[in-house]
């Protein structure tokens, strides 16, 4: 059972490490926040609902370890003509709960929103994140993100950054 002091200390970890990734992502540096991820990680952005089976349904994104290695490779090339030039981008990241531990995963929820200045237009989203953080070597990496955009059931325009 964790003391109060424990607790308030992973909270603050928790925190922590959402903010690094929120900036990461803000700052695009794709590199940066690959490395958060853990070796069996799944990144997924569920469509058209909030429950859905990703292996029967259709997702924005359901992303493996190596998917996430490849959508960034994608990113660094420069040729995603949707973000020629990058959308600025600045998120902010509230509501973090750890909502439980299990061995060295965490899982923690937290609420999103995400504001991109493109060519295209100023877009906010808003997003429910769920999260399993797990203890490697000392620091925390993500096992597992999922990012449930308020508008989800609806015609979403081109999302070709990180959430």
């Amino acid at each position: 059972m964790l003391t109060r002091t424990d607790s308030r200390s992973l909270l603050e970890a928790v925190q922590a490490f959402l903010f690094k990734e929120a900036r990461l992502q803000d700052e695009h540096q794709y590199k940066a926040w690959e490395e958060l991820w853990t070796d069996d990680a799944i990144y997924w952005v569920p469509a058209n609902g909030d429950n859905i089976d990703p292996e029967r349904e259709m997702s924005i994104i359901y992303d493996n370890r190596s998917r996430i290695a490849l959508r960034v490779k994608q990113l660094m090339t420069g040729k995603h003509f949707t973000q020629s030039p990058q959308s600025r981008l600045r998120r902010i990241v509230s509501n973090i709960e750890v909502m439980g531990e299990a061995g060295d995963d965490i899982a923690v929820a937290s609420n999103s929103m995400i504001f991109e200045s493109s060519l295209r237009d100023d877009t906010i989203w808003a997003a429910h994140n769920e999260y399993r953080l797990r203890r490697v070597d000392g620091a925390l990496r993500m096992a597992y993100k999922k990012v449930t955009l308020v508008n989800n059931d609806k015609a979403l325009y081109t999302l070709s950054f990180l959430v």
